[in-house]
């Protein structure tokens, strides 16, 4: 016998999810090209605060976030290092990627275990959409005043062969948590 279906609410925590996260996307990029990242932060820490609230997984979500957090420092900080990318406003720690950054990955694991769970279990998929989803992101970033690509042709290939890695990672964890948050005991 299958499991009653969940009550309609339930069913839309994806979108509502999707929709907070754009938000706060917007409020961290933002605040960083008007020299202001902590409103970002901000928002973008109630937004994960909110999701655990509603989570019916909660360690799986915080696995994921610590795992999204670790890969984003390092990508991010690989990409200012390498001067892929120049943010607008760079963090404490010159060198390293700043918090607003970390809060677009927070929000990132955010989206990867429920509002992208199309994508588990499909890596190609997962691989295809980051190729091309994270240099949006980056350029669009970019386009409202949140930093910028010195050699944009480079940065933005880059940024497909990086997200093309990262984003099926990411999945991939993300089934793996679920499953084992499912499993029994």
């Amino acid at each position: 016998m299958s499991p009653p279906p969940r009550p309609w609410p339930r069913r839309l925590l994806p979108f509502a999810q999707f929709a907070l996260t754009q938000a706060a996307w917007f409020a961290c990029v933002l605040g960083a090209a008007r020299g202001q990242p902590g409103w970002g932060i901000a928002v973008a820490a109630v937004v994960v605060v909110l999701n655990f609230l509603v989570s019916d997984r909660r360690r799986a979500d915080a696995a994921l976030l610590l795992l999204a957090l670790a890969i984003g420092l390092a990508w991010d900080t690989l990409l200012l290092r390498l001067e892929v990318v120049v943010y607008a406003a760079p963090g404490p720690l010159a060198g390293w990627a700043p918090g607003w950054i970390l809060a677009l990955w927070a929000l990132f694991a955010v989206l990867v275990r429920q509002p992208m769970a199309w994508l588990h279990g499909r890596p190609l998929l997962a691989a295809a959409l980051g190729a091309v989803g994270g240099p949006l992101s980056y350029a669009s970033a970019v386009a409202l005043g949140a930093g910028t690509l010195p050699d944009r042709p480079m940065a933005l290939v880059v940024l497909a062969v990086g997200w093309a890695a990262i984003t099926p990672v990411l999945t991939e964890a993300a089934r793996a948590l679920s499953a084992r948050a499912t499993a029994p005991g």
